[in-house]
């Protein structure tokens, strides 16, 4: 934790410091840390790039607690104001399974199932997405998650309604840490 108040059990991202690693978090390790970059969405208000930061992090139990903000950026990359936010945990489930847990303020809550492609991939698809009355009418969605060459490359793709899935977001994100 960086600033504020210290809580009585801490949570790191970082392997060097803080509780010891639970065993159950070997087949999502890679992903413990610090990230930031830029991607591209596309949304009804067009496409358009956005810098990111995420934090997967730990607290010596079996889950990942994900934290991911991004920010609209201009064609030139002046910020222009706060984007898609979004929290949630990935629980490895054994084997090479993982659900991932994420909700929105936009009023979505989405619950995905996958697996460990490789040491360093994941692919998740939705098993239920919930929704507020108000919130975009998401049915189904795609997430596919890797490590490439260092960086945390990720995509992804959404359906409303009927329609089929469409790519909706994408980013390359550095390890700060």
């Amino acid at each position: 934790m960086s600033g504020g108040t210290e809580l009585p059990v801490p949570d790191t991202a970082d392997v060097r410091s803080g509780p010891e690693v639970s065993e159950k978090l070997l087949s999502v390790l890679p992903l413990l840390g610090e990230w930031h970059g830029e991607g591209q969405a596309a949304g009804s208000g067009g496409d358009h790039r956005f810098g990111q930061w995420i934090r997967f992090g730990h607290d010596g139990r079996g889950f990942l607690a994900y934290e991911s903000r991004t920010w609209r950026l201009t064609d030139d990359g002046k910020i222009v104001g706060p984007d898609v936010r979004e929290s949630g945990f990935w629980r490895p489930r054994g084997n090479d399974d993982v659900e991932l847990l994420v909700a929105g303020p936009e009023g979505l809550v989405e619950i995905y199932v996958g697996t460990a492609r490789t040491t360093t991939s994941w692919e998740l698809t939705s098993d239920v997405v919930a929704r507020t009355p108000d919130a975009p009418g998401v049915t189904r969605a795609v997430r596919l998650y890797g490590i490439v060459e260092g960086a945390l490359m990720y995509a992804i793709d959404r359906a409303v309604g009927e329609e089929p899935l469409r790519p909706i977001m994408s980013a390359r994100l550095e390890r700060l840490r």
